[in-house]
């Protein structure tokens, strides 16, 4: 008898992530592979996490994540009831989609944009709308509002945005979330706050004071990117006490691992190294940026550590190129920009042989 798994189960195709350090040392037998495809620090992360791990024990971990709760109240100024932990921010977006979205709901997003959005939505049955970028690659928050129905109930906003590394302002934002109905849930994954440039960095949302102003508002944000955890599997949101209650009813009794609560909760003591990897993802950007000004790229000013570029050829058959070199970046294919590349900040060292082979392949 075959399986009858649900409709909307059955109809969604398996998530593509980035290719794996191990996959590629598999197929070309590399000691060494410069993975510069998924967004994490390859600085590594912070010492204190690491000693922090000795306090592990055979007991159950907090379902509550208490400590870190109350370590991320008292870092950002958020009440306590007002976090909730999770499992990274896939579980996060995942629990939106399982606490609101009835089959043939509708959510929104920009697109090209985080693809777990439109993962989440239709493993629910929901119908994901996706509203275009602009030409300069940045978010159409009002295509997003015009988009907006009488079956909506997620927004998702990506701020920076992933792939292309685009934001908008805290004024941006107050006014478009002054226009969306009260009912409508609304994302703002900012998982790569830590890394706004400074041109752009004083008229960032201060989401934190927007919380408490739309009990619709879900602020989400990752310990994978500036504290390296993304091994750990942890991220945090901010939210009303309201809606948290409805996530809380969904996501697992113990949904974030012992040693990830005290790795994360040692990393935010970690100011050194926090500051180290912002001050090493500026450099790289830059690196970059002079590296595509020689070759004469395209690229997208960038607000994380990414930069998405573009190359004038196919972004497939670079990436395979690249990997023939132990190296692994993104291909712009997949958001729908078949000659344009994601590339992640990695160490110096992995920056100056990528910007070498590419080079290499450009030219």
């Amino acid at each position: 008898m075959a399986l009858k798994a649900r409709k909307a189960v059955r109809n969604i195709p398996l998530y593509k992530p980035a290719k794996s350090i191990d996959s590629l040392r598999a197929e070309y037998g590399f000691d060494k592979v410069i993975k510069l495809a998924g967004n994490e620090n390859t600085l590594g992360f912070s010492p204190k996490a690491l000693a922090a791990l000795q306090n592990s024990v055979s007991y159950y971990p907090d379902g509550q994540a208490t400590l870190l709760r109350q370590k991320i109240s008292g870092k950002f100024g958020v009440p306590f009831d007002n976090i909730i932990c999770g499992n990274g921010s896939f579980e996060l977006l995942f629990l939106v989609a399982l606490a609101f979205l009835e089959e043939g709901d509708e959510t929104v997003s920009a697109v090209p944009s985080f693809g777990w959005y439109k993962s989440a939505t239709e493993i629910m049955g929901g119908k994901f709308i996706g509203v275009p970028v602009k030409d300069d690659f940045s978010v159409d928050l009002d295509g997003i509002l015009a988009a907006i129905s009488g079956r909506t109930k997620i927004i998702w906003l990506c701020n920076p945005n992933n792939p292309t590394g685009t934001v908008f302002s805290h004024t941006e934002l107050e006014a478009f979330l002054a226009k969306v109905p009260d009912d409508v849930v609304v994302v703002s994954d900012e998982a790569y706050i830590d890394f706004v440039s400074e041109e752009n960095a004083a008229s960032f949302p201060d989401s934190i004071s927007l919380v408490r102003k739309h009990k619709n508002l879900l602020v989400l944000r990752t310990f994978s990117k500036l504290e390296g955890l993304a091994f750990f599997r942890s991220g945090y949101g901010f939210a009303d006490e309201e809606l948290l209650s409805f996530l809380n009813r969904v996501r697992l009794p113990i949904n974030i691992t012992g040693p990830a609560q005290l790795a994360s909760i040692a990393a935010l003591s970690d100011d050194e190294f926090r500051d180290r990897t912002i001050r090493n993802v500026r450099r790289g950007r830059t690196r970059f940026y002079e590296a595509f000004d020689r070759l004469g790229l395209y690229y997208v000013p960038s607000n994380t550590n990414f930069v998405f570029f573009r190359t004038g050829k196919d972004s497939v058959t670079l990436v395979r190129e690249l990997e023939k070199k132990g190296i692994l970046v993104r291909a712009g294919e997949e958001y729908g920009f078949p000659d344009m590349l994601r590339i992640s900040v990695g160490t110096e060292e992995e920056n100056d042989i990528v910007i070498k082979e590419l080079e290499r392949l450009l030219k």
